[in-house]
This record gives C-alpha cells, sequence and structure tokens, in this order.
C-alpha cells in the first residue's frame, strides 16, 4: 500500500492523506448552482472530483461522498447583492424558480452519467435544507458571531482571527473593498450574508419565514449545513474550483468552526480553471460550451474525460478543438486494442505499481496515463495480461473499457474489403490500391495483418 498524497490549498503543500476514521472518508463536493446549462468548466472541475473518490476507493477506501445542488441564495454578486441567480433565470425564461431548478438539474445529472462519474451516495439540494440552515444562523446569533440588519444577517468576519487563511486575503485587504461591495450597514465590508430578507416591494418565489420576516439563506451557508449533516462536523475533504476558494470556502470555515468549536475539513483540494484557445470561457466571447455543443460535433462525453486525464488537476487546462480530436483518436486507439488484447487470462503486471504510485501522488492522471501507454507498447507483456492490466487502471480512468465491443462493418464495406484481400493476394496491386481508395471515401481504412485484413471507421 502506498501513501496518498494531497496538495491542501489551507496548508499550500502536498500533504501525505490521513483519514480521521481508519478505512473510511468523507468527501464533500460543491455542486452546481442550477440556474443555466452546465459547461465544460463544470465538467472539469467535477471529473477532478471523481478522480480522487476512484483514486481513494482504488486504495480500498470506503468514500462516502456527498454532492449538494445549489436551487437558492446563490446572488448574482459574491457581495450579497444583486438578484438570485434562480429568481433571474426563472423571469427570463417566464418559468418558475422551481422548474428552473428541476430542469437544470436533470440536465447536470445526466451528464454527469455521459462523463462515466460516479454517483455519489447522498445528492442533496439547499431547498430541502432551509430547517437545517436557520438551526446554524440561531446558533451564531446566540453566540454572537453574528448581527442583524435591515437587509438580513450577516456573519461579522472580525470575530474569526482565521478568516483569510484559505484563500490568502486579511481582513485588512478586504476592509480596502477587496471582491466586496460596500454597505454602510455590515460592521466590516468583508461580512457575508447568512440569511437574506426578501425586498418588501417584491415578492420571491423561493422563500420561507425565519426571524419573524420572509427571507432565504445566504450561498455559504446550505453547504456548511448540509456537509454536517450528512458527514459531521468534522470531515475528511472538500473539493470544488478555485474560484470557490474565496468567498464562498473561506466563509464555510468561518461560520462552520464557529458554530462547532472544531476543525471544519482536514484536506482542502481545488480544481484550476478550464480555458479555451488560451482564454476565458464566457458567453460573450462565443467560447461557451456545454457536453450538448461537443455531442454536436460528432464527439461524446468519454472523448472530453481522456483530455481530461492529459492535465494534471492543479494545472489550467486549456481545452481546443484540435486537442479533443487528438483525446477521441486516442481513446478509439485504446479501444480497439481492449478488443485485439482478446480475454484476460493473467494477473496485472508490474506497471501497476507505478500506475498506483502515479495517481496517489496528488492525483496524477497525466503520468498514469503515459504508463497505461507504456505499458500498452511493451512487446514483452502478453496481449491478454494488457488487456487485465487496462481493466484495473480504468478504476480511476473511468474510461469504460470493460464496455468495448467489435463494431459491425456494414456488408457493402465489407464486400469491397474482401475483393480487396483477393486482389492483394492475386498480386493486382493497382486494383488493391484503388479499393482501399474508394473504402477511405466511404469513410473507412484497411490495415493488413497476419491474420488477415481489418477493417475500421475512420474517426
Amino acid at each position: 500500500m502506498y501513501e496518498i498524497k494531497l496538495y491542501d490549498t489551507l496548508s499550500r503543500s502536498k500533504e501525505i492523506f490521513k483519514p480521521i476514521n481508519k478505512g473510511k472518508v468523507g468527501l464533500y463536493s460543491c455542486g452546481p448552482t442550477v440556474y443555466d446549462y452546465d459547461h465544460l468548466g463544470h465538467a472539469w472541475n467535477y471529473f477532478v472530483s471523481d478522480i480522487l473518490r476512484r483514486v481513494l476507493e482504488y486504495n480500498n477506501y470506503k468514500v462516502k461522498h456527498v454532492l449538494n445542488i445549489t436551487d437558492v441564495g446563490h446572488l448574482v454578486s459574491d457581495a450579497d447583492s444583486g438578484e438570485d441567480k434562480m429568481e433571474k433565470s426563472a423571469r427570463e425564461r417566464g418559468k418558475s424558480a422551481w422548474e428552473i431548478a428541476e430542469y437544470f438539474t436533470k440536465i447536470y445529472l445526466a451528464n454527469r452519467e455521459k462523463m462515466n462519474f460516479l454517483k455519489p451516495e447522498k445528492i442533496c439540494k439547499a431547498t430541502n435544507h432551509i430547517p437545517e440552515m436557520i438551526k446554524l444562523v440561531k446558533i451564531l446569533l446566540d453566540k454572537n458571531y453574528a448581527y442583524e440588519i435591515n437587509d438580513g444577517i450577516y456573519y461579522d468576519t472580525e470575530k474569526f482571527s482565521a478568516y483569510g487563511h484559505l484563500s490568502g486575503n486579511t481582513l485588512d485587504q478586504l476592509k480596502e473593498g477587496a471582491r466586496v461591495e460596500v454597505n454602510p450597514e455590515k460592521k466590516n465590508p468583508g461580512d457575508f450574508a447568512l440569511w437574506k430578507f426578501s425586498p418588501d416591494n417584491a415578492q420571491r418565489q423561493m422563500e420561507w419565514k425565519a426571524f419573524k420576516r420572509m427571507g432565504f439563506p445566504g450561498w455559504h451557508i446550505e453547504c456548511s449545513a448540509m456537509s454536517m449533516k450528512y458527514l459531521g462536523e468534522h470531515f475528511d475533504i472538500h473539493t470544488g474550483g478555485e474560484d470557490n476558494i474565496f468567498p464562498h470556502h473561506e466563509s464555510e470555515i468561518a461560520q462552520s468552526e464557529s458554530t462547532t468549536g472544531v476543525k471544519f475539513v482536514n484536506y482542502w483540494v481545488h480544481t484550476r480553471f478550464l480555458q479555451v484557445d488560451g482564454k476565458k470561457m464566457s458567453k460573450s466571447l462565443g467560447n461557451y460550451y456545454k457536453i450538448a455543443d461537443i455531442e454536436e460535433r460528432g464527439f461524446t462525453a468519454l472523448d472530453l474525460r481522456y483530455l481530461f486525464l492529459q492535465t494534471h488537476y492543479r494545472q489550467k487546462l486549456n481545452f481546443t478543438w484540435d486537442s479533443l480530436r487528438a483525446a477521441q483518436i486516442a481513446l478509439a486507439k485504446l479501444k480497439d486494442l481492449m478488443i485485439e488484447f482478446g480475454k484476460p487470462k493473467a494477473d496485472i503486471s508490474a506497471y501497476a505499481e507505478d500506475f498506483l504510485k502515479s495517481v496517489n501522488d496528488d492525483l496524477n492522471t497525466p503520468k498514469a496515463l503515459g504508463i497505461a501507454w507504456e505499458m500498452i507498447k511493451d512487446k514483452t507483456v502478453a496481449p491478454a495480461l494488457k488487456k487485465a492490466c487496462l481493466l484495473d487502471f480504468d478504476k480511476v480512468l473511468g474510461l469504460k473499457l470493460n464496455d468495448v465491443k467489435i463494431k459491425k462493418i456494414p456488408k457493402h464495406i465489407q464486400k469491397i474489403a474482401d475483393q480487396r484481400d483477393d486482389a492483394r493476394k492475386a498480386g493486382d496491386w493497382q486494383t488493391s490500391d484503388q479499393l482501399r481508395e474508394q473504402l477511405k471515401m466511404l469513410g473507412y481504412e484497411v490495415e493488413d495483418s497476419k491474420s488477415g485484413a481489418i477493417v475500421k471507421k475512420i474517426i
């Protein structure tokens, strides 16, 4: 058994993973705000959480994975101002906020299946945990960590000396207005909303009676309430994108530890941003892509997964259509090899040791993928052994290599291939070449082997 090492955002170093409870891991992943379609950046973030879980289970840990769905309380501005993203989307689309949440949640969960992400043990919606959030806010009020003003109840960041340690933002920086907007009623510019009161002049679709007024939860409180409900006050790993570090995860730590008096999370794992052609992905630049967009161009979610495997999660991933095409070709080649290798009848080779070392070293999937191809090219390893090894590696890679099936070649294509084979046997190379070109025009290629010609669909 090799030690697992993870880069912890809070300590800013690679740490040896030590679970709170032997053989068990509590893992919480910040899920999407379901006001719009999830995009490739979301897929990249949740891919990393999936790889992390697979690596833990590959090392025989029993993982309790909790994923939240934010369907209320995430305002347009991180400074607790502006319209709720759910309410805004509902107004723009002419639907109810509840309909918007259900519609985009279904699409997100369907995309998770396409990407072959393991299903979390618990998927929890914010709107189903309002009582738990209200309870936390009441505790923070009672312990004098929170205070009430006209538009809501806020956390007093000066009461928590460690505020800013995760992100590196100090209270002095926040006082100068770093990533916050000035609200003259707040004690400190960096104070964040635990509970917002509904505007007097407008009725929200999602609101609850608490603290003597109608209102709704702040964005940060939901994750503290749900993670602690299902994983306990102190758990092992919390994941998310680097955009979650501040203010979301910074605020989670403060409100959680102020409530319980114990350490909230042992390891914080954050994924770097995904870029498109070296630029930030945005609708305004026309490079905002969804899973459906890559499918329309003839790619699959598993092609995208293979592309993700080639970049370490602590590096920015640069998505290009050419790189996705290369990933598609590499994955197709890998699947073809799985068919050629036949039925495995042996134990996995010594390459498994290097593979395990790689994935255990802060989820180094690019190196692990390279080891897999090194093993494939090794002529001293029997084909059946290679297949057994790849099937074991796929417990982490998640490319569904066990589902590979031989694709049937259309009869008219096979007929042309047979005619070409006959021409080759007769030494008629001109006709053989002409038939090869005919097959190519029809979208197929032919490879000659000792056992005969192999016809494949051109990707």
